[in-house]
């Protein structure tokens, strides 16, 4: 039997071998080329399928392999095996932009996604977040909104300022974000240079079914390093795939990044009387209420072998628990529970997950069929569950299916409004005051103003200045004062909020 891998010869993708892989089969040399040269027809149509489609969100980005390895304890708080005294598993971390498309500059002004996958023996768990701590909403109702209004206009398919400030204007609750993005933490130097969240609240059951609250935080070890708006806009135009490039690199050379996780734990009671809603992904829970516990680091050390098969066609879904680890009432968390999973359906595949990338460490599912169904049961095993002749059963015990939290109330559609500090302005009001130093507000500002300056709109200008004038009246001012004054709508706009032009 001939073996051609050995030989080193082309293959169809059906693995006979192929003639030439210069020349298509013709009707004599200058003659029409002929239909059924099945390899060139093969050839065309594969290239023509080359690429799914892209992600709505978070579209241009890359990624590495490594490992987790637990080196504190956690195990008063979560049963989940991966964060037990000295685990340690392999994982995949995708860090992206959020409002570019493919072919994107990487060092636009943006929040970076920070998505990790952990292979763990309980199935793979999937956290999936951003670079800062909040987001811009709280509901996923209006997450197709925001999006849309980050994009590109429908006419002119392109960006547009007027209707990003719309929607920012008209959403109080984005505040907290728009005053990170604005800052410095929307310019990273590098993913390597930045720190991750996982931005929801979730919960951890322990071993004796006791809950609590948690909060994810990934630090750099790396240090934090930003870009300035000059030096971002100069990248953008010599090299859009700067972030890819320095990951990939630092891995080759074997200047592997790390950083460490650290959790917030809040009791479980304390949800319902603390100062402000813990379950609005617009809001931080303060380190002097619930101070970090380190959990343990995050090392990657292996860059994929094909980043399409690896990284392009990885799928991160909010779904993706495991024993110990669960959902909480964060009503953006609950709409990604089934929007991601959804999204990964339509772009990959219905089955995604039996891609090596995805495929976790076992499986014993009922799923069969669909498009490009690879993996399947022993034939002699059924495929309907309850049955009586042997096939898997659901194991509440093993699942740990005691998550849920107290609820009682009527269907409502509101904001979650029981909570002394649940305003949208407090929390970006203390990121400029508190938090942030002299160089930083400077920043701010700047980025700020250099943003709004593309604002053409007079009343929306108005809109803008009052936004910041109600995160902080000093910080609007400072604003006001740093847009050119001959600039559409500048000094109505001030003026109209009380602020000298």
């Amino acid at each position: 039997m001939t073996d051609f891998t050995t030989r080193n010869a082309t293959t169809t993708n059906s693995g006979a071998p192929v003639a030439s892989d210069d020349h298509s089969q013709s009707v004599g040399a200058d003659g029409p080329v002929v239909l059924h040269d099945h390899y060139l027809v093969e050839k065309l149509a594969q290239f023509n399928r080359e690429r799914v489609p892209e992600r709505v969100v978070h579209a241009k980005g890359g990624g590495a392999f490594g490992t987790f390895e637990t080196t504190g304890d956690v195990s008063a708080y979560t049963r989940a095996s991966l964060f037990q005294p000295g685990a340690k598993v392999d994982m995949l971390a995708r860090f992206s932009t959020v409002a570019g498309e493919q072919g994107s500059p990487d060092t636009w002004r943006d929040p970076r996604g920070f998505a990790l996958k952990f292979y763990t023996d309980e199935g793979n768990y999937d956290l999936v977040g951003n670079n800062t701590p909040v987001f811009f909403i709280r509901d996923g109702i209006k997450f197709p909104d925001f999006i849309h209004s980050q994009k590109r206009l429908p006419g002119s398919h392109l960006r547009d300022h007027d209707m990003q400030w719309d929607f920012w204007t008209l959403s109080p609750e984005s505040a907290h974000q728009v005053t990170w993005l604005m800052g410095d933490r929307g310019l990273p130097a590098s993913w390597r240079h930045m720190d991750g969240f996982g931005s929801h609240t979730y919960q951890w059951i322990n071993a004796e079914g006791a809950k609590f609250w948690v909060k994810y935080h990934f630090k750099t070890n790396q240090g934090i390093e930003i870009l300035s708006q000059a030096a971002a806009d100069q990248i953008a135009g010599e090299d859009a795939d700067f972030h890819i490039r320095d990951l990939s690199e630092a891995i080759s050379r074997g200047d592997f990044p790390t950083w460490t996780l650290s959790v917030q734990i809040m009791p479980y009671a304390d949800a319902a009387t603390y100062r402000f809603n813990p379950f609005d992904l617009t809001k931080v829970w303060p380190h002097a209420d619930y101070p970090l516990i380190e959990v343990g680091t995050m090392t990657l050390d292996r860059n994929p072998s094909n980043y399409f098969a690896e990284i392009e066609q990885a799928t991160f879904a909010p779904s993706n628990f495991v024993p110990g680890i669960a959902a909480s009432p964060d009503k953006m968390l609950l709409a990604r529970i089934f929007s991601y999973a959804d999204a990964h359906r339509y772009r990959v595949g219905t089955n995604h997950a039996q891609l090596p990338v995805n495929a976790p460490l076992a499986s014993n599912s009922y799923s069969k069929d669909g498009a490009m169904r690879f993996s399947h049961n022993d034939p002699s095993v059924p495929v309907y569950a309850p049955n009586s002749f042997g096939g898997p059963h659901a194991d509440p015990a093993l699942a740990g299916d005691d998550s849920g939290w107290d609820s009682d109330g009527a269907l409502l559609r509101v904001a979650a409004t029981l909570h002394a500090d649940d305003d949208d302005f407090g929390q970006a009001g203390t990121l400029v005051r508190e938090v942030l130093d002299d160089a930083a507000r400077a920043r701010l500002v700047s980025n700020i103003a250099g943003h709004v300056s593309k604002v053409t709109i007079p009343e929306l200008r108005v809109r803008v200045l009052e936004y910041w004038h109600n995160v902080d009246p000093t910080l609007a001012l400072r604003v006001a004062e740093a847009l050119e004054p001959s600039a559409p709508g500048a000094d109505v706009a001030a003026e109209e909020v009380g602020i000298p032009a």
